[in-house]
């Protein structure tokens, strides 16, 4: 996939693909989240792909982010239809993008890899340290990490890592393989959830051909443009933004709680600050979207 550079167009990114589900009038309080639809109601997943293109994206991450094979199987679901299931997300999304080619811009498909403790449906991607060795991790990701680099999106997203651990596993499972892939972090007052320095974070990738982007992602927007500075200073890769509502996720209650902070003029500074790929995360659906297309272009 071909990334802008530190000059060029601004690209748009989707924004939070359960929000506009749960709007549509989904149920997604299972351990599967917006993954137990790619099963049950593929088409919904496609229409909301078309809501976040329609609006402005052009890029549309799939519905993967809670799949993983043991998270499949807790719910019946054997390894071979699992791993179509995977799949079909990416051919979910690489349809909705077929619908608008019409108009000759150009679209991606980025295939989400969540982190482990997405699996976990606990919290614990807003905490990290889970307790695994990098090794462990390595062995996590790596089965359904090669199934979505072999599916046929653009590239992976990885997305919502928490902790520089599991940033190292999925990097090192990426290098040499040519297949490319942004990381994303999830952070909170100019750390790692886990608490490391953004620095140590971001170095991860720094020389890593494969990862072709860095950024954060549903984190506050408060500690967006700190994060962006400190990607393109230590990587000198594009950087992507996507960060939720500003909204704080209460696991036990399954709610978010507090004021909205996003706003798409707050996108000019992600920009200002290197940002190339800017986009929404949780409780940012496609009307937010198409906002944040109008102020960044």
């Amino acid at each position: 996939m071909s990334f802008p550079g530190s000059t060029g167009p601004v690209l748009i990114a989707d924004g939070g693909l359960a929000t506009e589900l749960e709007a549509r009038g989904h149920d997604l309080s299972d351990a599967l989240w917006s993954a137990r639809l790619i099963a049950e109601a593929p088409e919904e997943i496609e229409a909301a792909h078309l809501a976040f293109f329609r609006a402005g994206a052009v890029i549309a991450t799939t519905a993967s982010y809670q799949a993983s094979f043991e998270g499949f199987a807790a719910h019946g679901i054997e390894r071979d239809e699992a791993a179509g299931l995977l799949r079909r997300g990416v051919e979910v999304a690489r349809r909705a993008r077929a619908e608008v080619s019409g108009d000759g811009r150009q679209r991606w498909v980025a295939a989400s890899v969540g982190p482990y403790g997405a699996f976990l449906a606990d919290g614990s991607e807003y905490r990290g340290r889970y307790g695994l060795s990098v090794d462990e991790l390595r062995r996590w990701h790596r089965p359904r990490l090669e199934v979505l680099a072999e599916a046929g999106a653009d590239l992976l997203a990885l997305e919502t890592v928490p902790d520089v651990d599991e940033a190292r596993a999925l990097v090192s499972l990426l290098e040499g393989t040519g297949t490319s892939a942004w990381l994303s972090y999830n952070v909170a007052g100019g750390h790692t959830r886990a608490g490391q320095p953004m620095s140590e974070a971001f170095a991860v990738a720094a020389g890593v051909p494969e990862i072709v982007a860095v950024g954060v992602n549903c984190c506050c927007p408060d500690d967006v443009p700190a994060a962006v500075a400190t990607a393109h200073r230590v990587t000198g890769k594009p950087v992507i933004a996507y960060p939720n509502s500003g909204e704080g996720w209460d696991p036990a209650r399954r709610d978010w709680t507090g004021p909205a902070r996003y706003s798409a003029e707050r996108a000019r500074q992600w920009v200002a600050e290197g940002a190339r790929v800017v986009g929404g995360c949780c409780r940012v659906g496609p009307a937010g979207i198409a906002e944040l297309a109008r102020a960044v272009r």
